[in-house]
């Protein structure tokens, strides 16, 4: 029992996504590219303009260009705007 829970957590770890409108740093700094300090510019950049549109739109924030939005285009859901 314990291996299938583990096996579990492994496999969905593997299909997390991150909702760019919703992310912690924490949630940005686990994508490919991105560190701690480009993910607080994620964040910081989402509390002044607002929420995302689009994937595309993290093109927007300094650090952040088209290579790493590529890298991670598959793990990155643009959630509902909560403002």
């Amino acid at each position: 029992m314990k291996f299938f829970l583990l096996v579990c957590m492994v496999f969905s770890f593997g299909f997390a996504s991150v909702d760019i409108n919703s992310a912690d740093a924490t949630a940005f700094s686990s994508l490919k590219g991105v560190g701690e300090k480009k993910a607080e510019a994620i964040v910081a950049y989402r509390k002044v303009h607002g929420c995302f549109k689009n994937i595309d739109e993290l093109t927007n924030v300094k650090g952040i260009g088209v290579k790493i939005v590529a890298m991670n285009n598959k793990e990155l859901t643009v959630g509902a705007c909560k403002e």
